[in-house]
């Protein structure tokens, strides 16, 4: 039976964890929307035109070092572009169609990919909190960006994703917002299974 559940919220704030625990809690199939963009922002940093990448996109693109910081900021420019983001929609929509159930994370699946998921949720945390967290992912790689840096990078990618014209980041109207500023992800996950149980 079809079953989507909608996670969005901006970088860092603990979505992709969430979604994975709950894809495994449920037995769903998961997608990391946020990954299409770094593919395609990845292409792009390899000289490809931004639509073109996005139209021709593989499964095989999704692999590789797409979690760098060049990567990351790569994928937030070709999010604002009409015409890549609409090259994506298809592939998100017909995730989401199957039918042992999906969970799909980004910035817009709530409010644009599936304005008729059976859950939405809204996981977010302060700029200063997510910059810590990146930043201490980014250093276990041995990426040398400092604090303030990667602050900088939050904060200026919250502003584009928050600002464009085309599928801003921000909550659907029907979401469940959920802060996990203080909380552990423990109790994140807890939080939106009890939510998704209470609509299956």
């Amino acid at each position: 039976m079809k079953f989507t559940v909608a996670i969005d919220g901006p970088a860092a704030a603990g979505k992709g964890t969430i979604s994975k625990a709950i894809a495994e809690h449920f037995g769903f199939a998961h997608l990391d929307t946020g990954l299409l963009y770094r593919a395609v922002g990845a292409k792009v940093l390899a000289g490809d035109d931004p639509v073109q990448a996005a139209k021709t996109l593989t499964p095989e693109d999704l692999h590789g070092d797409l979690r760098t910081s060049e990567v990351a900021q790569a994928a937030s420019r070709v999010a604002v572009l009409a015409d890549v983001r609409a090259a994506l929609v298809l592939f998100q929509r017909d995730f989401a169609a199957r039918d042992e159930g999906a969970v799909l994370d980004g910035r817009d699946i709530g409010t644009v990919i599936c304005p008729e998921a059976e859950v939405k949720l809204f996981v977010t945390a302060s700029a200063e909190v997510r910059a810590e967290r990146r930043y201490l992912e980014l250093s276990e790689k041995g990426q040398g960006d400092t604090r303030e840096q990667v602050l900088a990078d939050v904060i200026a990618r919250d502003k584009r994703d928050s600002e464009r014209a085309e599928a801003p980041l921000k909550p659907a109207n029907d979401a469940m917002i959920i802060d996990t500023s203080e909380m552990s992800i423990d109790e994140a996950v807890a939080k939106a299974v009890a939510e998704i149980e209470q609509h299956r």
